[in-house]
């Protein structure tokens, strides 16, 4: 919390001593030593890279998103986890194309795509995650695993993601591809207003204005308007209406609240979706969540409304 304050509320520089003292702490300190505490000696963690919230896969997400300092070597076996899980063949195989559309969970390898590159451990098999995404991309912008011969819409929960990866790594390398990918994926949400129908101008559904932490691969406004922050789209006017429904949720002592959770810590809170070994504050709309104000202020500070 320290380090997004400091870098993304405050706007210091991530270079400043201050900053990079606090994003040092984050290796050493108890969330991300939870998170990575069921590695076993040869660095990786016994359950399926997917496995929620558990999984390789997760871990390096959280990881990444919470600005766990790059470069680290004992996490390229759990890069490689997740890697020898997408890249197999009988996997690959699997994934069909229907009606000139590939049906494909992108969010896997949109949060693959980004946390190997947020946390500097990519390798010669990442570039091939942003050429499946840009060749799997449908016409309207996204991506969808729906194999009903009749979709033709994108899915937002499997859409967000992608962005974040695909933008980065053009950040890096300059890839066009990746670039003009991130450009199309965008219209999908700002022309839709983040979160209403095109057809009758209704919310699309009511928990994707909830604001909740970790994301996972939920959508919801407020992780929308991170990631067109991170692109530098926020300033679109079709993010007005959707920024002040984030305003209006500000508690009165200036923070928000966590009102929906998609993970549980003990064994007997399972209806909240997989389980975490980490526990990311209150759910409670009167109560001020840590995780959610630091990610809320990130994004109407971006806004120019802080």
């Amino acid at each position: 919390m320290r380090y997004k304050t400091l870098v993304h509320v405050l706007g210091e520089s991530p270079s400043s001593p201050s900053a990079m003292a606090a994003r040092a702490e984050i290796a050493r300190e108890g969330i991300a030593q939870r998170l990575l505490s069921e590695r076993g000696l040869d660095g990786t963690i016994p359950h399926h890279p997917y496995s929620k919230w558990r999984g390789a896969h997760w871990v390096l997400a959280a990881l990444a998103d919470l600005g766990y300092p790059p470069g680290d070597p004992s996490l390229i076996p759990l890069r490689d986890q997740v890697y020898d899980w997408l890249f197999d063949e009988k996997r690959l195989a699997g994934i069909p194309t229907i009606n000139c559309r590939t049906r494909r969970c992108a969010s896997q390898e949109g949060n693959a795509l980004y946390a190997t590159l947020a946390l500097a451990l990519e390798d010669e098999r990442t570039p091939r995650l942003t050429e499946w995404l840009v060749g799997w991309q449908w016409p309207d912008g996204g991506w969808n695993c729906d194999r009903n011969p009749d979709a033709v819409h994108s899915s937002y929960n499997e859409s967000l993601i992608p962005v974040r990866g695909l933008h980065l790594y053009a950040e890096i390398t300059g890839d066009p591809n990746a670039r003009e990918a991130v450009d199309q994926a965008a219209e999908l949400f700002l022309k839709r207003k983040l979160f209403r129908r095109l057809s009758n101008n209704r919310v699309i559904k009511s928990s994707f204005l909830r604001l909740f932490y970790p994301y996972y691969w939920h959508y919801s406004t407020l992780y929308a308007l991170k990631v067109l922050a991170e692109i530098g789209r926020i300033g679109d006017r079709r993010c007005s209406e959707a920024l002040d429904k984030l305003e209006e949720k500000r508690l009165r002592n200036g923070g928000f609240a966590a009102e929906a959770r998609y993970y549980y810590v003990r064994s007997t809170d399972k209806r909240c979706g997989g389980q975490s070994t980490t526990f990311f504050g209150p759910t409670d709309k009167s109560k001020l969540n840590e995780f959610v104000t630091v990610e809320a202020l990130t994004v109407l500070r971006a806004a120019g409304r802080l």
